[in-house]
């Protein structure tokens, strides 16, 4: 059964290459828009507008859209997605609440038909043929949410999981939350892991220190299960000892709380 799932996924295609910012920021959009398929567009706001490059997602079922997260410092949000929305309704849902990822929320609530959740809001959401299950995966924010999508098997991990500095403010709650997003996937085709920045070179075991706004040789977005397999291990392997650790693709990078009880919105 798990193997037919896994087969009627849809797919989808991801470049070679994202734009990152420069080195002529008058050639570069605000706004990189990627077709993964017809019904998942990945949004990415330039390194010239803000150096956290943001990955945004905006998923089509029949009935309405989501999009997930809303951009940094002063995006525009709400433009891009009003030209891309299909004169659809959308939910606007969050990976956690951090700054970097909420800043278009005040511009998008203006926007006739479109409803911005709190960041946090973990229910599954149907689209219409179309259901996104959430899931609450607190340790880098305490509202961090992860997201899978049943149509293409995409896995939607924020800033828990993607190719560059792990930040986790607290480390219980993280490895908690990343052997259940581990266990969470047994059951499910996942295609692919995609996060909300790139901080990781191609080289191996090499980031772009942070503010860096171009990064001409920069890491692919996609990573996949195997990944989440070896943060869960190594995170085992720190017991009560966490440390920072530079691995292939990511980097584990534990720090001290930082009011994370009560929900920090704290960048990155």
């Amino acid at each position: 059964m798990f193997l037919a799932f896994a087969l009627a996924l849809q797919v989808g295609v991801l470049p070679d290459k994202w734009l990152s910012g420069g080195p002529n920021c008058a050639e570069i959009p605000d706004w990189q828009v990627h077709a993964y398929n017809e019904d998942l567009l990945i949004l990415r706001q330039s390194g010239c507008v803000h150096y956290e490059k943001p990955f945004l997602y905006l998923l089509f079922g029949k009935d309405k859209a989501m999009l997930l997260d809303t951009g940094a410092g002063k995006p525009g949000t709400a433009a891009i997605v009003e030209k891309l929305r299909r004169k659809m309704p959308v939910i606007v849902v969050h990976s956690h609440g951090h700054g970097d990822h909420v800043a278009g929320d005040a511009e998008l609530k203006g926007l006739a038909g479109v409803t911005v959740m709190a960041p946090g809001y973990a229910e599954t959401i149907d689209l219409g043929g179309r259901k996104i299950e959430a899931l609450p995966i607190p340790g880098h924010d305490a509202k961090s949410v992860a997201f899978y999508d049943e149509r293409t098997g995409v896995l939607l991990t924020g800033d828990s999981l993607y190719p560059g500095r792990l930040y986790v403010d607290d480390f219980p709650a993280f490895l908690k939350s990343m052997k259940s997003l581990l266990e969470f996937t047994e059951s499910r085709a996942v295609s692919h892991v995609l996060g909300t920045h790139i901080e990781q070179a191609r080289t191996p075991f090499v980031d772009y220190v942070v503010r860096t706004t171009y990064q001409p040789a920069e890491h692919s977005l996609e990573l996949g299960r195997a990944h989440l397999m070896e943060l869960v291990r190594e995170l085992e392997l720190m017991g009560g000892k966490p440390e920072r650790k530079a691995l292939r693709d990511f980097t584990i990078y534990p720090r001290p709380p930082r009011n994370f009880a009560n929900g920090s919105t704290a960048t990155p």
